[in-house]
């Protein structure tokens, strides 16, 4: 057995880092939704990190991130490959007069890449895999969606939200996009979700910027009409369409180069639809220049990032590095500074 590791960090305890604003849960509240959800996110890096530690008893951290809320885990998701805690179940157990009918049953949260000895190597591989838009030939994310699929079936859909954070919110993205395909949208919090490509969002000239994005969309679709032609283009767009009524929630940080790109990406949408380029890039949106490569290579892959709808809330406050950016716990600061904005995909038949 190994030395038993006992020190832990402040941003690990809960009744130092976390939401403890929040004694009353009002479901309805957007800011309250997202802190919890982000919360019990944290509780599956707690726990794995517990784990990793042997912290049990007394020394472990994990519980009170998911206790505080009036929730129980009901079980972790164990990594086949190497053993680690990459997600968790939970089940809302409320007050006996406690009759919130806007509170999930069911929360189902996945955590994002550990840097520590036990998990790193495995989240990296699963980092790469997002890259190359491989994650759903991942033995991790087939042990993910049956989890989410076998409480779906269970509970229903709409008593059912899902979470992550970085990693863990692309596992949690390409699960709500399997599971709308066939009918049963999910509420969904993706907390700094990957965006792999240029970073044309972090250009400081917006005509420059829109300029890059305009020829962006206009190779794209020419490249469609290509490789594909008309007849596979409108079912491309078919798919698409089912996905539309799917709004996830996305929660972006400006300065974070891993998930940014998404506020372009969704802006520029809008911006060509104001100059009148619509149908330019409804056909370009569908599609990344890689996974129209990886198509004519005869490798069918979708790229995790095309999304036809998404409600985006973006952090305004300043952070100071990459780090802060880029974490889980800007998202229950009870002095959150940010902004919201719906962005729907127009279904035209």
């Amino acid at each position: 057995m190994g030395k038993q590791e006992t020190t832990t960090s402040e941003r690990e305890i809960f009744s130092i880092s976390g939401p403890l604003h929040l004694t009353a849960v009002d479901w309805k509240n957007p800011h309250h939704r997202r802190s919890v959800a982000a919360s019990l996110v944290q509780g599956v890096y707690i726990l794995e990190r517990d784990r990793q530690a042997n912290r049990q008893g007394h020394q472990a951290q994990a519980s009170p991130w998911w206790n505080f809320f009036h929730f129980q885990l009901i079980r972790g998701l164990i990594d086949d490959a190497d053993h680690s805690i990459f997600g968790a179940i939970y089940e809302y157990n409320p007050h006996v007069f406690d009759c919130n009918n806007n509170a999930p049953k069911y929360i189902i949260s996945f955590r994002g890449t550990l840097n520590k000895p036990d998990s790193r190597s495995r989240d990296l591989e699963l980092d790469l895999k997002c890259i190359s838009n491989k994650l759903h030939q991942s033995s991790r994310f087939h042990l993910a969606i049956q989890a989410v699929q076998d409480v779906v079936n269970f509970a229903g859909p709409a008593n059912v939200w899902l979470a992550g954070h970085s990693l863990g919110s692309a596992i949690a993205l390409l699960i709500g996009k399997n599971i709308t395909k066939v009918g049963h949208p999910m509420e969904t919090f993706l907390f700094n979700p990957p965006f792999f490509s240029a970073p044309i969002e972090r250009i400081q000239n917006e005509k420059l910027k829109h300029g890059i994005r305009f020829a962006s969309s206009v190779v794209k679709a020419g490249f469609a009409l290509a490789v594909k032609g008309t007849q596979n283009q409108e079912n491309d767009l078919h798919k698409f369409y089912a996905l539309a009524e799917w709004i996830p929630q996305l929660f972006l940080n400006p300065a974070d180069h891993i998930c940014s790109e998404y506020i372009g990406y969704f802006q520029h949408r809008k911006k060509m639809e104001e100059i009148g380029a619509s149908k330019i890039e409804r056909l370009a949106t569908q599609h990344s220049v890689g996974s129209l490569i990886s198509g004519v290579l005869g490798s069918d892959s979708e790229a995790l990032h095309l999304l036809p709808s998404a409600n985006l809330t973006i952090n305004l406050s300043y952070c100071p590095d990459f780090k802060r950016a880029h974490g889980i716990h800007q998202w229950w600061d009870p002095n959150f500074h940010g902004q919201s904005e719906l962005h729907l995909f127009r279904v035209v038949l």
